[in-house]
């Protein structure tokens, strides 16, 4: 026991640690961000089932914007604490958190209050993953933070391939322990958030250099104030109409809210919850406009994959996050590479230049070869370039804005890294949506004049077992009228088990209006790589944040 006193104390003074207790600290941060992960994909996959027994299915959207302001808003908040107060107590009060609000959210009786507390649950989620990202650069040196990275993207491509499993397998349970199965979606983070809990609790202790300082309350409710109009007209614009009285209302409350988080944060200087002085630094505010753009394109496009594996192939939720399964293959690829390769050589700028361009690829090869009938295994491929190329960008963007402050911001700079990623890829979800959804009923009225669909449609409804089969009868009714041009964009699960040629019109309409959205994602990675070139290499230090803030105080 005495040895571990002095060892701990000794930790405190030099803030080095040995690679074993590295390794545990790693696994306790990795057991939190799984907890957040998989809520995700998990969620993601049965919240139809949750919205049709809670009576809600037109409210659905509005238990994943709740998740995600305050997921978002709350980033840049847990950074600065952080750094006053520590990220062990953080990271367990964000883990305490997300738990509440899973067991909230498990007994929700409506919709109104599952969005509640799923609000909630993202209170907890923006300190998990920004935290833990930050403690990371606490106990280990920029130059072997890449490596270690990469374990934390093998999180994220489990848990996308086992949420959609586990999801789908809840929300078809009618009952699982005298309790309805889709609850289970959120009752399970209890099991698993004890866990963690306990790691974080028993393993998690970071050397901690004290910084007291005031407490930037201003620059949090100017934040909240910035942020959540903007997010909610991001989310809900396309369901209100962008020039709608609600989103003028509150994008101007919006605009009004960022110069007030500005005129704030200039006047708190150095204790600002995003100081600018870090902005000075021409490497990371250049880091912070390419997470933003990357964030647009990446998460734009991304989002639009599943879709188009489950319209077009007909793949259950559970299948297509199987089917994902090439793009998760290309990112953890990637990032080991990339994370082996800067740790040997120190350097990490030519994965900017390459992962763009790479990411852009991937996008274009989408936009020339994706149709209606294009096998999947080409489709996978694609999927492939898209992984590789975020691989190389997720974890380089984070090391080099880490590395170009003083280690006194780390909390700051990754929270801040986070928080412009999170606000580009908001943005570019609700852009490429809309982009996808506003062309869609036009798309899929052209399939139905085509040729090929017509004949299709003479010789299935010339079959009588077609006629007869009762997997076809909701798409024969919308057929007939041509309501499902309009039908898909709400539910597409007519096509699933109905017959391909009376599926074509639909599956055409999708593919193609999907294709827009790769050429614009396609087109926002390029200015991204253009933009690459222009940010500085800075020369990787070699100790962790903990070592120069205690070499400081020596």
């Amino acid at each position: 026991m005495a040895q571990n006193h002095k060892r701990d104390a000794a930790n405190q003074n030099t803030g080095e640690m040995s690679r074993r207790e590295v390794w545990i600290v790693l696994i306790g941060l990795m057991s939190g961000m799984f907890l957040a992960a998989l809520d995700q994909s998990v969620v993601g996959t049965a919240m139809r089932s949750i919205a049709d027994d809670l009576g809600g299915l037109s409210m659905q959207a509005w238990a994943t914007t709740a998740y995600l302001i305050t997921s978002t808003v709350s980033t840049p908040i847990y950074g600065k604490l952080g750094d006053i107060f520590g990220r062990r107590p953080l990271f367990l009060i964000a883990i305490s958190i997300f738990v509440a609000g899973s067991v909230t959210t498990g007994l929700a009786n409506n919709m109104i209050e599952l969005a509640s507390y799923r609000a909630l649950q993202g209170l907890g989620a923006g300190g998990l993953f920004s935290l833990a990202l930050t403690i990371v650069a606490d106990i280990v040196p920029p130059r072997e933070r890449a490596r270690y990275q990469g374990m934390f993207l093998a999180v994220f491509g489990t848990s996308s391939l086992l949420g959609p499993i586990i999801g789908g397998a809840f929300a078809g349970a009618d009952q699982l322990l005298f309790t309805d199965g889709w609850r289970w979606v959120f009752l399970i983070n209890i099991p698993i958030g004890a866990i963690s809990l306990f790691m974080v609790y028993k393993f998690l202790h970071v050397p901690h250099t004290p910084r007291p300082q005031k407490i930037d309350w201003w620059g949090a409710v100017t934040i909240v104030i910035a942020v959540v109009p903007i997010l909610l007209v991001a989310e809900q614009g396309r369901t209100w109409g962008w020039t709608s009285v609600p989103s003028i209302a509150l994008a101007t409350l919006g605009v009004l809210g960022i110069i007030a988080f500005l005129f704030v944060e200039k006047r708190m200087g150095d204790a600002a919850l995003i100081p600018f002085s870090i902005f000075k630094n021409k490497t990371f505010a250049r880091t912070q406009m390419l997470s933003f753009i990357i964030g647009i394109g990446m998460f734009g496009g991304m989002i639009v994959l599943p879709l188009v594996i489950q319209v077009a192939y007909g793949a259950s939720p559970t299948e297509a996050g199987l089917l994902m399964l090439p793009m998760v293959a290309g990112m953890m690829t990637a990032t080991i590479t990339s994370g082996r390769i800067t740790s040997k050589f120190g350097k990490y700028r030519i994965f900017f230049n390459t992962g763009t361009a790479t990411l852009f690829m991937g996008y274009a090869y989408m936009f020339l070869l994706l149709e209606a009938d294009t096998p999947i295994w080409v489709v996978s491929i694609g999927m492939i370039l898209i992984g590789l190329g975020l691989g190389q960008l997720m974890q380089t963007t984070m090391v080099a804005s880490q590395n170009s402050v003083e280690a006194k911001d780390i909390g700051v700079a990754t929270s801040t890294a986070t928080f412009f990623r999170q606000i580009g890829g908001t943005l570019g979800v609700a852009v490429f949506m809309s982009i996808l959804f506003s062309q869609l009923k036009d798309k899929v009225l052209a399939a139905f004049d085509r040729t090929d669909v017509q004949q299709g449609f003479s010789e299935a409804l010339a079959d009588k077992t077609v006629l007869a089969d009762p997997s076809n009868a909701k798409i024969l009714e919308l057929i007939t009228s041509q309501a499902g041009a309009d039908a898909i964009s709400e539910d597409s699960s007519f096509l699933i088990g109905a017959d391909d040629r009376l599926t074509a019109p639909f599956r055409i309409g999708f593919v193609e209006s999907s294709l827009d959205v790769f050429l614009i994602a396609g087109g926002v990675v390029l200015v991204a790589f253009a933009l690459s070139w222009f940010i500085k290499e800075v020369p990787l230090r070699e100790k962790s944040a903990s070592a120069e803030a205690a070499a400081g105080n020596l």
